[in-house]
């Protein structure tokens, strides 16, 4: 049995992980640096069939002009590859666009929202239609009273204000557009 240094031991285990990872990986992580970034913001390499990979592009334009340069990059996709591409198929097919973080809006529940009231304030919702706009009036009337009853008033305008609203910008709404429209 010879004895091997540690960098040989190191080195083979490092070719056995190179030699067993599946030819999908190994394209994906050299795939940015081989096509660049901005063809990589637009693409997705999707498969390996037959030593044909197919790739996943933002828009059909992508696609036709990617198409147009295949050779290229099959040249120097295959200079990083262990075993050889035959071809590269390109198509809006099979996109999906990564969502980045930075760029997505969240979704704001109705309950998250600073003018939210909750319906503990004992609000009777009367889905029964009135006979009148005065009747109509009258039912809203009651209703707005009713739930402004409980709320803390704004310190501007005296008004009664959702909680959410003082926590957040210390006044109402409408006070904190003024404010907010005189910066």
């Amino acid at each position: 049995m010879s004895l091997k240094s540690v960098n040989d031991i190191l080195s083979l285990s490092e070719i056995q992980i190179l030699l067993h990872q599946q030819p999908l990986e190994r394209l994906l992580k050299c795939w940015a640096e081989v096509v660049g970034t901005t063809i990589a913001h637009h693409t997705q390499p999707l498969s390996i069939q037959r030593d044909v990979l197919r790739v996943a592009t933002s828009s059909a334009a992508w696609a036709q002009n990617l198409t147009f340069e295949r050779q290229r990059l099959l040249v120097k996709l295959n200079e990083k590859l262990p075993d050889p591409l035959v071809d590269i198929h390109f198509s809006t097919a099979g996109w999906k666009r990564p969502q980045d973080k930075a760029n997505q809006q969240k979704t704001l529940l109705p309950s998250e929202h600073p003018s939210y009231l909750d319906d503990e304030i004992g609000i009777k919702r009367d889905r029964a239609p009135t006979k009148n706009a005065n009747a109509a009036f009258e039912n809203w009337k009651t209703a707005m009273q009713r739930r402004s009853h409980h709320l803390p008033i704004c310190p501007q305008c005296q008004s009664p204000t959702p909680p959410g609203e003082i926590q957040r910008w210390g006044v109402c709404s409408i006070c904190a557009t003024k404010l907010f429209s005189n910066i």
